[in-house]
């Protein structure tokens, strides 16, 4: 049992960890895994929880109806997605915000909203990535995040979720590799818990479909590493129809 004299002990630590300025020891892994995982997390309040992502509509035109349909719409259309469009906007995302090279970012900007075909998925995304920018410039008093942001909103640049990743990451200190591992993540694990609401597909059933899909990953960044920007770009008609279709639709549980 803890006595009086140790709880004190306890608390007397804990005040004079927290006085010796413990919260700016120097950057480590630590410093940028930790803030990764907060990033990638689904308490982190971006408003993706509200998106599906066009999946939705997918699921009210029967296209997706159990766990093997899904499965397919992730290999054939999701992860596509990420290898050709994603993955590779935040890559040159993380390089350009090194300098920073406005320039650069404002380019990229305009070429993530433009490979958004659907309104809905173009407006989500801009959305998702405002809400990106502005927790990294408050939560880690970033100048870089808050000239950023001062940029996009002064010439009209359109936010984006993926540029935003690439403008945490260097916040934060992560190293590129990490960056996109965390961009995988967080969109598939976003599709997966909005399936789990439209379809009945079972807590073990989702993370098994999880684990198959990320294990995908790490070809597909190391491809998008090295993606040049004239060949960022892929679409899928058939997704985006069906985001189109449901942004008129009479019920709907998501935004997208």
């Amino acid at each position: 049992m803890t006595g009086p004299k140790t709880a004190r002990a306890a608390l007397s630590a804990s005040s004079a960890l927290e006085a010796s300025g413990a919260q700016t020891a120097p950057p480590s892994d630590a410093t940028w895994l930790c803030g990764l995982l907060q990033a990638g997390d689904s308490f982190y309040p971006t408003g993706s929880y509200a998106h599906s992502f066009g999946l939705e509509g997918l699921v009210q035109q029967g296209v997706i109806r159990d766990r093997a349909t899904l499965r397919e719409f992730i290999f054939r259309s999701a992860l596509p997605a990420l290898r050709h469009t994603d993955l590779p906007v935040a890559a040159h995302a993380w390089n350009a915000f090194g300098g920073p090279a406005w320039d650069r970012i404002k380019e990229l900007c305009v070429l993530s909203s433009a490979l958004k075909t659907a309104r809905e998925g173009r407006v989500a995304s801009e959305n998702i990535g405002r809400q990106r920018a502005e927790l990294c410039a408050s939560l880690h008093a970033s100048a870089l995040a808050q000239e950023f942001i001062r940029r996009a909103s002064a010439e009209g640049w359109p936010f984006s979720a993926p540029i935003s990743a690439g403008l945490e990451g260097r916040v934060v200190g992560a190293p590129l590799t990490a960056v996109l591992a965390g961009v995988s993540y967080s969109n598939l694990a976003a599709l997966i818990a909005a399936a789990m609401k439209l379809l009945r597909l079972g807590q073990n059933g989702a993370q098994s479909l999880l684990t198959e899909a990320l294990s995908a990953a790490p070809v597909l960044i190391a491809a998008a590493e090295t993606t040049p920007l004239d060949e960022i770009g892929w679409f899928n008609p058939w997704l985006d129809i069906a985001a189109a279709r449901h942004e008129s639709s009479d019920a709907r549980m998501f935004i997208s």
